[in-house]
């Protein structure tokens, strides 16, 4: 009898030291495959081979916490629950922190499982593998959860892992698409200010970000003919900051070869159909003055109203048609025209002008806008600009909550 045993103890002995080893191995071979960047479908699958073929495990689910929610990245043997079912469940698990026999659990589907092996770091559970179908009792019980939970743990921080530098790679990513918008949206920008006899030039550009969406130019296209405009793009970011490149590019070359602003705003509507597809819009104000009969004729495209203050008349400058890029066929298109008075001030604005956080019983509108104008019309552009900046900050004292354009002229 005690010959028995010891044999027996041995064979017992040689077959720990082999699953020892083999368990070593696998590792082994997990560790090398996640050191070569092994996809993360691979890793998953090497896990699934190992847990059915070498420790006979019937049943798994692996379920990875992804914002809150936890989603199914394995599942093999019995029936299949949905993800929602799965989700509910795993809510159940929160005070588990170590792998525990589920047999007996109070939810219907947990029972249906031998264990749950969960996954924390730092507090946070990361993931629960629920194992079912799993027979192996006595001795080797113990230590083969424990195998699981370090292989599914090395899984788990592999993935994670993975999951941080793609995180890291987009935000770096967008941190140049960034980068680079601002450069085109500089590119975009008249570096210098204008002057002539016959007319004064001011702008003001300030971002609520490192990259807005508006624009604004001034082109001279003859001895006696200037042109100007003034823009909002719908959304942010690189891809705005193309279309306005582009838009730009066109705006200068039609407005060359058109004598009719007309024929330019519908020219520049179709290209913005063409390279958004109907996924953006832009409003626009374009005017084009003539120095020897001083009319001056526009379109207004559903941007903010330019104001006039020309001779004791205050005029916003509204006729026009509706935003770029709405329609293939722009609905109807109107062009405004007047006479302008010597020493007349043309102000023009984005949205954001408007947009402040207000304080209570402050009140900061068109109206508003359009008395300090008037207040402030003999101003020249550039200190015109300077003090309604200053006005506001004295009296809103609020946040900018969007890009603000200010384009201003005095026409001698």
């Amino acid at each position: 009898m005690h010959i028995f045993d010891e044999g027996s103890g041995e064979d017992e002995l040689i077959k720990l030291l082999l699953k020892r080893q083999w368990e070593l191995n696998s590792l082994l071979e997990v560790t090398q495959a996640i050191n070569k960047n092994t996809s993360a479908p691979v890793l998953i699958q090497m896990l699934e081979v190992i847990l059915k073929s070498y420790l006979q495990v019937g049943k798994l689910r692996f379920l990875m916490d992804k914002q809150g929610n936890f989603v199914c990245v394995s599942k093999f043997g019995g029936e299949f629950e949905t993800l929602p079912v799965l989700h509910r469940a795993c809510l159940k698990l929160k005070k588990v922190k170590t792998a525990t026999p589920l047999a007996g659990h109070p939810d219907p589907v947990l029972s249906t499982y031998n264990y749950v092996v969960p996954i924390y770091h730092k507090g946070k559970a990361l993931a629960y593998a629920l194992i079912g179908d799993f027979n192996i009792s006595g001795e080797m019980l113990s230590n083969d959860l424990n195998f699981i939970q370090t292989l599914i743990n090395v899984i788990v921080v592999a993935l994670e892992n993975k999951r941080l530098f793609r995180e890291r790679l987009q935000a770096e990513r967008f941190q140049r698409e960034m980068e680079l918008a601002v450069e085109v949206q500089n590119m975009l920008i008249p570096v210098k200010l204008h002057k002539d006899t016959a007319v004064e030039v001011s702008a003001k550009y300030l971002p609520h970000q490192d990259i807005g969406g508006d624009y604004f130019d001034f082109l001279r296209l003859n001895d006696h003919e200037f042109l100007w405009c003034i823009a909002d793009v719908s959304g942010k970011g690189i891809s705005a900051a193309l279309l306005m490149a582009n838009f730009q590019a066109s705006i200068r070359a039609w407005a060359t070869v058109e004598e009719d602003l007309t024929n330019v705003v519908k020219r520049l509507n179709k290209i913005v159909i063409k390279n958004t597809k109907g996924e953006r819009f832009i409003t626009l104000f374009v005017a084009k003055y003539n120095e020897k009969d001083r009319t001056l004729h526009y379109i207004n495209a559903g941007h903010n109203p330019p104001i006039i203050q020309s001779g004791t008349q205050t005029v916003s400058l509204k006729i026009g048609t509706t935003m770029i890029g709405v329609f293939d066929d722009l609905p109807f298109i109107n062009q405004g025209h007047l006479i302008v008075e010597p020493n007349s001030l043309i102000f023009n604005y984005t949205d954001g002008l408007m947009d402040y956080e207000q304080q209570q019983g402050i009140q900061w509108n068109e109206e508003k806008l359009v008395e300090f104008v008037e207040e402030n019309a003999a101003l020249s552009p550039e200190k015109f600009n300077q003090s309604l900046m200053d006005h506001l900050n004295r009296t809103i004292k609020g946040k900018r909550i969007d890009d603000v354009t200010l384009l201003t002229l005095k026409i001698f």
